[in-house]
């Protein structure tokens, strides 16, 4: 699993930070979270290939997640997309980009197949190996999400050996957890297997401090949460559901989650940053400061 920060600033980009894009690669998943203005380029200068792009997360509809859209597509149709894009974003999602498609009338994105979803708390994508999950948060229409890989059982190699069991066809029964014999045996998935727990990313975007952030942060691997603004301007940040870096902090630390990375950094603080860094830290000590082309992976 892989994280690439396409994007990390607030309504208003600076020269080192983009609008508020994040994209996660699971295996044959690219999972764009929000495309603001100027994803497009930044996904080339990734060198990421935005025809290998499954599906589009949108937040919610303020211009600085969503303003990269039209060019997406752009990009999608002239490199001859072939897949089905699939879109999930809150109410209204359907005709917003029914606007977009009249608006850009172009006979390259009229041709791309979407799949368009409007989104409700609880599950909304549940595949073989992931599923992804929505809270709606304390900002103007906006979802969070969590990506959750499921739980996979492992061969206890050590425990296979000692039984002289040969690699084939009866390894994947206990993998299934199907108890099997051997030899005349019967042999225990229980014993024989184990099971990993998959690894889960939480995405909370725009927000005030609520306790549906803390549900999609729970236990989370990696949470990336916006942190608009630092304590000195907390009127601020209640006045237009945003969160504080301690906040932000706060919601990593309530959540048990392991790392925490802010993004959404208001540009007021630019050249400043490590300050927004320092007052999340103080709460949450394993927190990062996200950076534009930054990729970390699980």
């Amino acid at each position: 699993m892989k994280i690439t920060f396409l994007g990390t600033s607030d309504a208003i980009p600076t020269p080192e930070r983009n609008h508020t894009s994040i994209l996660l690669n699971f295996k044959d998943e690219n999972i764009l979270v929000d495309c603001g203005e100027g994803t497009q380029r930044q996904i080339y200068t990734a060198r990421i290939s935005p025809a290998k792009l499954t599906r589009l997360l949108i937040t919610h509809w303020h211009g600085d997640h969503v303003l990269g859209i039209p060019g997406l597509l752009q990009t999608l149709g002239f490199s001859e997309y072939t897949g089905t894009l699939k879109v999930y974003g809150p109410s209204r999602t359907r005709e917003f980009f029914s606007y977009l498609l009249k608006l850009f009338n172009s006979t390259y994105v009229q041709k791309i197949k979407m799949d368009i979803q409007e989104v409700r708390t609880g599950k909304i994508i549940d595949e073989k190996e992931f599923f992804v999950s929505a809270e709606r948060l304390k900002h103007y229409n906006c979802f969070g999400y969590r990506f959750e890989e499921k739980e996979r059982r492992r061969i206890d190699l050590d425990y296979i050996k000692k039984l002289g069991i040969t690699p084939g066809p009866i390894l994947k029964k206990l993998q299934n957890g199907e108890d099997i014999v051997w030899k005349g045996k019967k042999v225990s998935a229980k014993k024989a297997t184990f099971v990993v727990k998959g690894k889960v990313v939480s995405f909370i975007f725009d927000t005030g401090y609520c306790k549906e952030a803390i549900t999609l942060a729970k236990d989370a691997d990696i949470v990336i949460a916006e942190s608009t603004y630092l304590n000195e301007h907390a009127q601020f940040a209640k006045e237009r559901d945003h969160l504080t870096a301690e906040q932000a902090g706060k919601i990593a630390k309530e959540a048990g989650a392991r790392k925490l990375f802010l993004i959404h950094l208001s540009r007021r603080y630019f050249g400043k940053e490590e300050q927004v860094l320092k007052e999340a830290k103080k709460v949450f000590p394993n927190t990062f400061l996200a950076k534009d082309l930054m990729s970390i992976e699980l």
